[in-house]
């Protein structure tokens, strides 16, 4: 067995495409996942799965999770180790934490090349894309400049739509539920 970390995108928001977390972690186990965790109501879970490639792992999931729910689920899934990897690099030490500065990481299900380079600003400072390594974006983003950020959409225009992003703050939870 080895652990995963799946992030599921567009559930539970504005309540649309609800998902108990109950249900979900329940729903997994059919799937012969063991010690299934979710973190917060955003489609975030640890468990444990016979090893296999990342693709077969997020089709099956995904299909599972639609045929259950009734709606796509698009799943994209990491290593556990990986996410721990770049947790433990602390890819924003350069950057204070305030209460207006956010730190997000992007998951690409495919390896995709940006449509601009890194790093990027945008034209108003608001928002920084430092890098992609590998399927992994890092960006950092001040609301304080604007309150309707444009962040997705600089995402998925320039990486594609096949992407999910969370908050720094939720991968430190989800750090801290691994073993």
């Amino acid at each position: 067995m080895e652990k995963y970390l799946a992030f599921l995108r567009g559930i539970n928001v504005g309540g649309h495409h609800k998902v108990p977390m109950a249900d979900l972690r329940k729903e997994l186990e059919k799937l012969g996942f063991r010690n299934v965790v979710t973190i917060l109501n955003s489609g975030n879970i640890i468990f444990d799965a016979k090893a296999d490639k990342i693709e077969n792992i997020e089709k099956t999931v995904s299909e599972f999770l639609e045929n259950h729910f009734g709606f796509p689920i698009p799943t994209i899934v990491r290593k556990a180790e990986i996410i721990k990897k770049i947790f433990n690099h602390d890819p924003f030490k350069a950057f204070e934490r305030t209460k207006e500065i956010r730190f997000y990481i992007s998951f690409l299900k495919k390896d995709a090349e940006p449509g601009l380079s890194l790093p990027w600003v945008s034209a108003d400072q608001s928002y920084h894309i430092l890098k992609k390594e590998d399927k992994t974006i890092l960006s950092v983003l001040n609301v304080s400049v604007t309150k309707t950020p444009k962040a997705m959409e600089v995402l998925e225009k320039s990486f594609g739509k096949d992407i999910t992003t969370r908050n720094w703050n939720t991968i430190e939870r989800v750090v801290k539920k691994m073993p």
